[in-house]
């Protein structure tokens, strides 16, 4: 493996701002033959600053949010960190959640490139996070959530009883999580409760860039028509999932001032202003509902109303 100065730099970050990272700690780095490269970056940085650190590589899962091998997902719940740059998300797997519950601090980092670290990761974690944890107490606070963009999207969606999360990047606490690059307040609407339609552009995860937009419409909180761009390619997911492939599981808002649109969703969501619907799991933040997948997409110059108080419009915030 060739130096990389930036990059074994990103990791450096990553492991002492992000994980706050001891000696004295087991940390366990996962990747796939995709991301190696980034996968033994964070190892060799890990191995410098003095901790117990272990490398595996897994086979590359098919879909976003598939388990990882059973072994892997044992040896997980053992350790005090987790880091994955892995080809295919982690992030909303049991395997993940069990970790977390053990007290594991996990970052996952789906898909990542090194231009997206290079970009992305090095910001202000203390305004990332005064911003974040609002935007996600208003999402707690919200029985109902309207949603619009400029090209066509206007879904509603309830909230009641869900409480909304906040991706800061900051995982110093046992049981923590975040996606790196971070920056995104999120929350999983009740199921049944979404209707409307969603115009997503940019990107979709698993399909990648969206030169023209995809469009979904919803009731009863779930997928019932596709049209657009590549919707051949995701109504055979859906259909391959079943019911619980057609669920709205996810509304997101970006945080990250760095981040661009670059088609990797994992940076994607992450952009100041932004929103995202996912379909699929969300067992793991609060639904209810258990699929085979967890696929976002973007939604750009957003406006959102929560209990009819607008507090985004076309992708500026609306509170203090």
């Amino acid at each position: 493996m060739g130096e990389d100065k930036d990059l074994r730099e990103c990791c450096k970050i990553a492991l002492s701002q992000c994980l706050a990272i001891k000696p004295s700690e087991e940390i366990l780095v996962i990747t796939d033959a995709p991301l190696r490269d980034i996968g033994y970056a964070f190892f060799e940085e890990a191995r410098e600053m003095g901790s117990k650190v272990i490398l595996v590589e897994i086979v590359e899962r098919r879909e976003n949010g598939e388990e990882p091998p059973a072994v892997i997902a044992h040896v997980m719940e053992r350790m005090d960190v987790i880091v994955a740059p892995t080809s295919k998300s982690l992030s909303h797997t049991a395997a993940r959640l069990a970790a977390s519950k053990g007290g594991a601090r996990v970052t996952t980092l789906p898909g990542v490139t090194r231009e997206t670290l290079l970009r992305a990761l090095s910001v202000d974690y203390k305004k990332l996070h005064r911003l974040t944890t609002q935007l996600a107490r208003l999402l707690s606070c919200a029985k109902t959530a309207r949603l619009t963009c400029p090209r066509g999207t206007d879904i509603t969606m309830g909230f009641e009883g869900r409480r909304g999360h906040a991706d800061t990047g900051i995982v110093h606490k046992p049981g923590s999580f975040s996606n790196l690059p971070a920056g995104e307040a999120f929350i999983a609407p009740v199921e049944g409760s979404a209707r409307g339609r969603v115009v997503f552009s940019s990107s979709f995860a698993g399909l990648g860039v969206l030169g023209s937009p995809l469009v979904i419409e919803v009731e009863n909180g779930e997928v019932r028509r596709v049209e657009g761009e590549k919707a051949d390619e995701l109504m055979k997911k859906i259909e391959n999932a079943g019911r619980p492939g057609r669920n709205i599981a996810e509304l997101g808002i970006g945080t990250n001032p760095k981040a661009m649109i670059s088609g990797l969703i994992l940076e994607d969501e992450k952009v100041l202003g932004t929103a995202h619907i996912a379909l699929g799991n969300n067992r793991n933040f609060g639904g209810s509902t258990e699929a085979p997948y967890h696929l976002d997409g973007m939604i750009l110059e957003p406006t959102l109303w929560l209990d009819g108080m607008k507090v985004l419009d076309s992708g500026g915030f609306h509170f203090d």
